[in-house]
């Protein structure tokens, strides 16, 4: 929506579509949805319908106006493969990535059966970084259409961790983030099932970022893992 943001593994977002629907149990407790009411409730113009899924086509260029290189989140607030957003519009969105080479952008998905589905028909280019989301090990496939696809950056997010993920096939990833869920009724995470991913992760040689413990209290809780904090990126190809 606007340059600069929160959250730790980005800089800024970016939100051509706004609103969702619920398709797993990781979406039980969506902060998106939260804030979309919220700014909703505060009259911003791009959330009049709330949590609807709603196209945004006057946001399509502000990448493009965004002079300085920079790392963006594409759809914070959103999917961009929901299956309510016409491949026409994927598409374009994709387009604008692909001419704002200087930036850096990460799209990620819980809809990766779409994904692949459509992923023939978009322009890959090397800036383009893709993700699934997999909160628990009844969704660990969306990993292998992740990886059926020609992104040149592929990554899971694995938040919120709802349970163990167990040896995990990581061949042809290039970075994980690991991150418990946040705000009012967050579910806990173990710390085991953290480390066990992090073991996983120094096995395969991939980097790995440690996003929070979560908790009512995410800033209370932290996000250091083993007494420091893990940023590891992607290694650019």
């Amino acid at each position: 929506m606007a340059q600069g943001s929160g959250i730790e593994w980005t800089e800024s977002t970016w939100n051509p579509v706004t609103g969702c629907t619920k398709i797993s149990p990781g979406c039980k407790h969506c902060y998106a949805e939260r804030m979309a009411e919220r700014l909703q409730a505060m009259g911003q113009a791009n959330y009049v319908n709330g949590f609807n899924l709603t196209l945004q086509p006057h946001m399509l260029e502000v990448p493009l106006k965004w002079k300085k290189p920079q790392t963006i989140f594409v759809n914070s607030m959103s999917d961009l493969f929901h299956e309510d957003v016409p491949l026409e519009y994927i598409e374009r969105v994709f387009k604008v990535m692909n001419d704002a080479n200087w930036h850096r952008f990460q799209v990620l998905t819980k809809r990766a059966d779409r994904l692949l589905s459509v992923s023939p028909s978009l322009k890959w280019t090397s800036n383009i970084w893709m993700g699934v989301s997999v909160e628990s090990d009844d969704h660990r496939t969306r990993i292998d259409r992740l990886r059926a696809t020609t992104a040149h950056i592929k990554f899971l997010s694995l938040e919120p961790l709802l349970g163990p993920l167990c040896n995990l096939n990581l061949m042809g990833i290039d970075w994980v983030i690991v991150g418990g869920e946040s705000g009012p009724n967050a579910r806990p995470m173990n710390a085991a099932w953290v480390e066990d991913l992090q073991n996983q992760c120094r096995s395969a040689e991939v980097p790995f970022f440690f996003k929070q413990w979560g908790g009512t209290q995410k800033k209370k809780a932290g996000r250091t893992l083993g007494g420091r904090t893990w940023d590891e990126m992607p290694v650019l190809r």
